[in-house]
């Protein structure tokens, strides 16, 4: 269970929200909405841990978030790629960097589920947006965390890009774990799961 209880957060002298309350259970979704600079991303950023909110806590299974990194997989805006790196090579650096060690099969069929098998030797730089974000999508598919804090995890994604995503979200809800996505468009996900909060 994730649970943030009376959280306060400011952008300079800006108060974004104060004294937010939310819980997501295991197997739900949670979709922030909200204009540009409503605070989204630094919702998130406190969520995961990274960011302090003014007043407030939040907890994983009652445990503070940053005694609880390994159990969490952030993506933000930015696909993080290296240009001159393979995209099997910029995939195993991802999952590395969050301290799993892929197999070669693994990342491969990670690529595939993503439909990026046959671009696995490509460059980095060589790949459209939609394809780099692609790549984000196999690096969560490769990370057994049970928190999955996603920034605008549809930017650039096409219908099938889409699909890959709700896919990827449901096998995730089904398996027990958090999803909670600051996004600006629908995600077609699990309707029975997911729940929705708009910040002002």
């Amino acid at each position: 269970m994730l649970e943030a209880i009376d959280i306060t957060a400011r952008r300079g002298t800006n108060v974004l929200f104060t004294r937010l309350r939310l819980r997501v259970d295991a197997g739900r979704a949670l979709l922030l909405t909200g204009r540009n600079g409503s605070g989204k991303t630094t919702l998130l950023r406190i969520l995961a841990g990274l960011t302090r909110p003014e007043e407030g806590r939040v907890t994983i299974d009652g445990e503070p978030t940053h005694a609880m990194r390994s159990h969490m997989a952030f993506a933000g805006h930015a696909a993080a790629l290296k240009d001159e790196l393979t995209v099997q090579e910029n995939l195993r650096a991802l999952v590395d960097l969050a301290g799993e060690t892929p197999t070669r099969e693994g990342l491969q069929e990670a690529l595939g589920a993503v439909d990026l098998l046959q671009q696995r030797e490509l460059p980095a730089g060589a790949l459209s947006a939609g394809q780099r974000r692609r790549v984000g999508l196999a690096r969560l598919a490769l990370l057994p965390r049970a928190l999955w804090l996603l920034d605008e995890p549809a930017t650039a994604l096409d219908t099938s890009g889409l699909r890959i995503l709700a896919d990827l979200v449901a096998q995730r809800l089904r398996g027990g774990g958090i999803v909670v996505a600051a996004t600006h468009q629908p995600l077609d996900l699990l309707a029975e799961r997911t729940d929705s909060l708009a910040l002002a």
